[in-house]
């Protein structure tokens, strides 16, 4: 019986999560004024700014702030898609080629020739020849040590890892006599 290792998920780093928090910060941020500008009193400028002035708009206020809570959620459901997944049955990851085309692409363990991990971007050698790069993940160290463990208990050759032999040589111990 072949080694099933637990499911393990890697995030994408927060340099690429950031834009779609900074999308929920402003979403939030208008319906808070909005919010406050429907509900302070008749004579503020808030109040006029935000409800006499609606009709003459394209968009009213609260369209405009139902838009942007709708779009920053898909933007945050969207890059809570990508990353790295490690199955039992393989290696599944998911990035985006464009805005809206995503990619996803699974490698069985039986397809990976070896694991490359002392590149900036870790890498899977498949059994046709061509080579995938992982994304980057938020955990590549933890993604590293993952998939050297994983490809040790399997059989499959590392390039680079973090040496997970734990024995010791025999010259590290004094001879006792």
């Amino acid at each position: 019986m072949t080694y099933r290792p637990a499911e393990e998920a890697f995030a994408p780093p927060w340099a690429i999560r950031a834009p779609s928090f900074v999308h929920a910060g402003v979403a939030v941020a208008v319906v808070l004024v909005v919010i406050l500008g429907e509900s302070s009193p008749s004579g503020s400028w808030l109040f006029s700014y935000i409800v006499e002035q609606d009709p003459v708009r394209a968009i009213s206020a609260r369209a405009l702030a139902i838009v942007l809570i709708v779009s920053a959620t898909a933007s945050m459901i969207r890059t809570s898609m990508r990353g790295v997944r490690v199955r039992p049955d393989g290696v599944e990851y998911r990035d985006l080629v464009s805005w809206a085309i995503p990619r996803v692409r699974r490698f069985k363990w039986a397809q990976i020739d070896r694991v490359i991990l002392d590149q900036k971007d870790l890498a899977l050698d498949l059994w046709d020849g061509s080579r995938a790069y992982l994304p980057p993940v938020s955990d590549r160290d933890g993604l590293a040590a993952t998939l050297e463990k994983i490809a040790l208990a399997r059989a499959i050759p590392v390039r680079g890892g973090g040496k997970l032999d734990e024995i010791p040589d025999s010259a590290d111990y004094p001879e006792e006599g």
